[in-house]
């Protein structure tokens, strides 16, 4: 049997769950000096995202940098739809692990159970790490950990892309992500299943353009090209 709910004045209560920053994962080191000379794309989504997800992927090219997503979903569903992306799409696409070298021409959706970082490799190289702590902003994975962690660690080498979604979740982190030097796209309103996510990082001043769905492979491509090459 489950835990009785609370009574107050004659009346039950339901209890919320905190409400967590990307503090409680992990801490924010503004003003560092990015530590990896390797382009490395973010993308966070929720509500819509896994269309959307499919509409971007399928349309990049081979020769883009690693792509690290951050997609809310149950757990039991992300292995599955790494692997449908990865048959549609020229890119390999897969569930992060953890400890894993980024790698050219690969995407890493979070698993379901972990938030999604970046960690700085032994030698060269960023790897992934996984990370089963408290949710953020009632997520886990979390846009706004995996976006800090790109903040800290590759900061102006960065892309970040916020897609549709309900909430918030992502737009402290693309702010942290601008103050750190990298360029972030905003999906726009009219190609949004769920505004929020999109619409909270405009409106901290998260994002350098805000772009149709249909528009944002191209933009990526091109910003790959402007910045340092893959190891």
């Amino acid at each position: 049997m489950g835990t009785p709910p609370k009574v107050v004045n004659g009346k039950p209560t339901i209890e919320v769950a905190p409400c967590h920053s990307a503090d409680v994962i992990l801490a924010r080191q503004p003003g560092r000096s990015s530590l990896a000379q390797q382009t490395v794309i973010v993308i966070g989504s929720s509500t819509g995202g896994t269309e959307a997800l499919r509409a971007l992927l399928t349309a990049l090219p081979e020769g883009m940098p690693p792509i690290l997503i951050a997609q809310h979903m149950p757990e039991m569903f992300t292995k599955s739809f790494a692997a449908r992306l990865d048959s549609l799409c020229k890119l390999a696409v897969k569930e992060a692990e953890d400890n894993e070298r980024l790698q050219a021409n690969t995407v890493y959706i979070a698993p379901g159970h972990s938030h999604l970082l970046l960690k700085a490799g032994p030698s060269v190289g960023l790897f992934t790490s996984l990370n089963a702590g408290p949710p953020v902003n009632r997520h886990r994975p979390s846009v706004d950990v995996l976006f800090r962690s790109a903040a800290n660690l590759v900061g102006k080498n960065c892309i970040g892309v916020i897609l549709t979604g309900m909430g918030r979740d992502g737009a402290n982190g693309m702010a942290e992500l601008k103050q750190a030097g990298a360029y972030n796209i905003a999906q726009d309103e009219a190609s949004c299943v769920v505004f929020g996510m999109p619409k909270e990082a405009i409106a901290q001043g998260g994002a350098h353009e805000v772009l149709p769905l249909t528009a944002i492979a191209g933009r990526l491509v091109a910003l790959a090209q402007q910045r340092p090459p893959q190891l």
